[in-house]
């Protein structure tokens, strides 16, 4: 009697596995902890978990986390929502139409490698120093890595499955909506990845420079005092803040690219 054939077209889908990524970060924090406790590790350069963690609870405590917090969150999301939108506009541009490529790609080049922050003087001169000046550092560093993920995405889509759509008599809107944009999808929001944590990056250099409140703001008080203790907790809040995007757009990922498995 013939055996039967194993299936072998699983295309290299990856596996879930959550417990793995939890493991490694349970090990980190605990041989983190126990060289603080043992003298490995000086108490005073990098502090035990358990002590960072108190300065946290501390920090809840008092209030100040929520307003530290509420403001980054605010900056955070106006920045990168408005740098994404733009982004989105004239990446799809640039990747639709020739006319709109030769205007915008030679500039993305030119203006992108400029260190982002190195403008936020600018900002604060044209802007002020509130509010408008650290979100605009925020959008101008958004929007360029938006730009080049999105025209990417679109100058790789399969040109055969556009000819097909021609071929069957599609519409250039159905071609676009149909075609296009779901096969630009994978770059476009591996792009979200890319920019969000350029955003988190230039969120705390930003609240560094000029802030009352906000995740920078405090980790900079904090290295002025040599309170490394509460240093450590604000970058432990960036860190979660960073899962919390990564866990937002996988969400995203999976709901929108349901159609690759």
């Amino acid at each position: 009697m013939a055996r039967p054939v194993p299936f072998r077209g699983g295309g290299f889908a990856p596996r879930p596995k959550r417990l793995i990524g939890l493991a490694v970060f349970a090990l980190l924090i605990v041989f983190w902890e126990l060289g603080s406790r043992s003298g490995w590790i000086s108490a005073l350069m990098m502090p035990a978990p358990s002590e960072a963690l108190r300065a946290l609870l501390d920090l809840a405590r008092s209030g100040q986390l929520w307003l530290h917090l509420g403001a980054s969150l605010q900056r955070l999301v106006l920045g990168w929502i408005a740098g994404t939108l733009l982004g989105l506009a004239f990446g799809l541009a640039a990747g639709l139409f020739s006319l709109a490529r030769a205007g915008i790609i030679p500039l993305v080049a030119a203006i992108f490698p400029i260190p982002k922050i190195a403008l936020l003087p600018l900002f604060i001169i044209w802007f002020g120093i509130g509010e408008e000046s650290k979100v605009a550092t925020i959008l101008f560093g958004t929007f360029f890595p938006t730009v080049i993920a999105v025209y990417g995405g679109v100058d790789n889509v399969d040109r055969n499955l556009i000819r097909m759509g021609q071929s069957f008599g599609l519409k250039w809107r159905s071609i676009v909506r149909k075609i296009i944009i779901p096969g630009a999808l994978p770059a476009i929001l591996s792009g979200f990845r890319i920019s969000a944590s350029i955003a988190i990056i230039l969120l705390v250099a930003a609240e560094m420079i000029g802030a009352e409140y906000g995740v920078g703001a405090y980790i900079l008080l904090a290295g002025n005092l040599m309170a490394t203790d509460q240093l450590i907790a604000g970058v432990a809040i960036l860190s979660v803040m960073g899962l919390a995007v990564s866990w937002l757009i996988g969400r995203a990922e999976r709901a929108l690219l349901r159609w690759r498995t």
